[in-house]
């Protein structure tokens, strides 16, 4: 999840997705509320796409609507012949075991022992089928890590 600092720099965003590089989906309820956006982004050639962002309305959280979006998004992106999604997820709230800590030496080590401890964005995305893949450590200040994380879709 991210929070724009601004409604301008949202609207910015949202102008953004609908760049030709780029996928925007959203979900709507019965009275055409948009409640729940995604977003892709083409990489390495249209080889890959980078899930940025995925909203959902806080009424609508733990219905399904982000798991349908996921779910969209990765079957417009297999239909661009992409062979796979990845994403980062921040942890500036102290969220998994690797907040507020140094994790040098041994980045690694500490990454394969993760833990979720309040409900980090990772663990929606394990369940989504998505595995963690990396970190760049302190990419947000000192103990607040950019999570990677990669799911492979068909491969021809």
């Amino acid at each position: 999840m991210r929070d724009w600092e601004t409604f301008e720099l949202a609207l910015t965003e949202v102008k953004n997705s609908l760049e030709d590089d780029r996928i925007s989906r959203i979900a709507i309820d019965e009275t055409d509320n948009v409640i729940g956006w995604i977003g892709g982004i083409e990489q390495y050639d249209g080889h890959v796409y980078e899930l940025h962002s995925l909203v959902v309305h806080p009424t609508w959280h733990k219905k399904g609507i982000g798991r349908l979006l996921v779910e969209d998004l990765e079957k417009q992106v297999m239909s661009r012949g992409a062979k796979a999604l990845y994403l980062g997820t921040d942890d500036e709230m102290g969220l998994t075991s690797l907040a507020g800590i140094d994790v040098y030496p041994n980045v690694l080590e500490k990454l394969q022992a993760i833990k979720n401890l309040k409900n980090h964005p990772f663990g929606f995305y394990q369940k989504m089928g998505f595995e963690i893949v990396g970190m760049i450590p302190d990419a947000n200040g000192f103990g607040k890590p950019d999570l990677f994380m990669a799911k492979r879709g068909i491969v021809a």
